[in-house]
């Protein structure tokens, strides 16, 4: 038996959908996590893995963090390499 709510939207998805949030950014913040390692810990590792994370972020799954991953990985590639170079000369 049909009712006269059956064709309203309510704003709520169902079960199965998934949500738009935090679950969408997960590669972006996965990126900037490894950025900040990279910046203290094996830059060529952990910051250049977040910065192609970022990039794959960007392009394939149009995160809105991406570009806030891109510039946190990056600087954590071109910082952790400096710092290196320091410790390493003294």
């Amino acid at each position: 038996m049909a009712t006269q709510y059956d064709n309203q939207t309510t704003g709520q998805g169902h079960h199965g959908t998934p949500r738009r949030g935090a679950e969408g950014n997960v590669f972006s913040i996965i990126a900037m996590v490894l950025g900040v390692i990279g910046l203290i810990f094996l830059p060529i590792v952990f910051a250049l893995g977040g910065l192609v994370m970022a990039i794959i972020a960007k392009t394939v799954r149009h995160e809105r963090l991406a570009t806030v991953a891109i510039v946190i990985s990056a600087v954590g590639l071109v910082g952790g390499m400096v710092l290196g170079a320091i410790f390493a000369s003294m």
